[in-house]
């Protein structure tokens, strides 16, 4: 088994030399190939030049820098593009995700699962990321249509076939756990340590919790279409409804106001009709940006020992 570990750094400068140190130590204790992609997702502090030495330094460590910062699911998807082990673990750069722990997820690969996620024993999250982190692993279920009782986490081995294809599709904002997922046939979990944080502090916010949930609905799901069209459907019906009883009730009762059954009438009708009509311009303007986006997720600025 070959393996690449890509790692998304961004503002690590005091834990990235113990990740990467730690990483190739159980590597080499499990006698496997390997090869570590660094990442940096436009970082502030000296996370670039740590990992530039790592990569001069080692011909099996390559080192990525981004133009600017593009998210951690642009990052590894850039990673995925530059790595070529048949065996790809992606983990986090905050020692939160022990490198000793790896060749449990491998194992698992090596007895037939495409998608292994570590599970965690006690997650060492806040509050807000514990509560974001379980809705949007039950969209994920809900939009991939993942059956198993899997956890879904950061900490994952996933193979070549499962990586080609995710590399493969061409997103603005990628979402790397909704692509594995969808990619993958075989999937499993198994039990991990979760480490609290070295230092500094988590970028995970109630703003980027709502703009990840945002992102997931509306790029990964037609399900805000779907609940439109069902909005349409029913307010036509309503107001087809809503109609024949303004019409019955102004040719059995009197009018107080004149017009105002045939004015009701219209604008129910049409109004339901408008909201129809924009949700199924909706469901065709969905698969068009789909088909024709061809910006990309990432800019490479600097690259070494590629």
């Amino acid at each position: 088994m070959k393996v690449s570990v890509v790692i998304p750094v961004f503002n690590s400068e005091k834990t990235i030399n113990e990740v990467v140190q730690r990483t190739i130590d159980t590597m080499n204790s499990e006698k496997l190939s390997y090869e570590i992609v660094l990442v940096d997702d436009g970082s502030t502090d000296e996370s670039w030049k740590k990992i530039n030495v790592l990569a001069t330094n080692n011909e099996n460590i390559i080192a990525i820098k981004l133009l600017k910062n593009f998210g951690q699911h642009s990052a590894n998807l850039c990673g995925f593009r530059h790595c070529k082990h048949n065996v790809i673990v992606t983990i986090d750069d905050d020692l939160q995700n022990p490198p000793e722990e790896i060749p449990k997820l491998l194992s698992l690969v090596s007895q037939g699962k495409d998608l292994v996620f570590g599970k965690f024993k006690e997650k060492q999250h806040g509050l807000i990321r514990s509560i974001g982190s379980k809705i949007v692993e039950k969209l994920n279920k809900k939009i991939f249509k993942v059956k198993e009782d899997v956890s879904i986490t950061n900490f994952r081995a996933i193979t070549r076939e499962v990586i080609d294809l995710v590399c493969s599709e061409n997103h603005f904002r990628p979402y790397i756990p909704g692509l594995v997922l969808k990619h993958s046939n075989n999937r499993g979990n198994i039990q991990v340590i979760h480490n609290k944080r070295v230092g500094g502090k988590s970028n995970y916010s109630l703003t980027k919790l709502i703009s990840l949930i945002i992102d997931l609905l509306f790029q990964h799901s037609n399900i805000p279409l779907r609940f439109a069209s069902s909005i349409g459907f029913v307010t036509s019906f309503s107001a087809f409804f809503l109609g024949i009883f303004f019409i019955y009730n102004s040719l059995v009762t009197e009018t107080e106001v004149p017009g105002w059954a045939s004015l009701a009438v219209l604008l129910s009708f049409f109004s339901g009709l408008l909201i129809l009509l924009i949700s199924i311009i909706g469901e065709y303007l969905i698969r068009i940006l789909r088909q024709t986006s061809t910006a990309e997720p990432y800019t490479v600025s600097k690259i070494v020992n590629k």
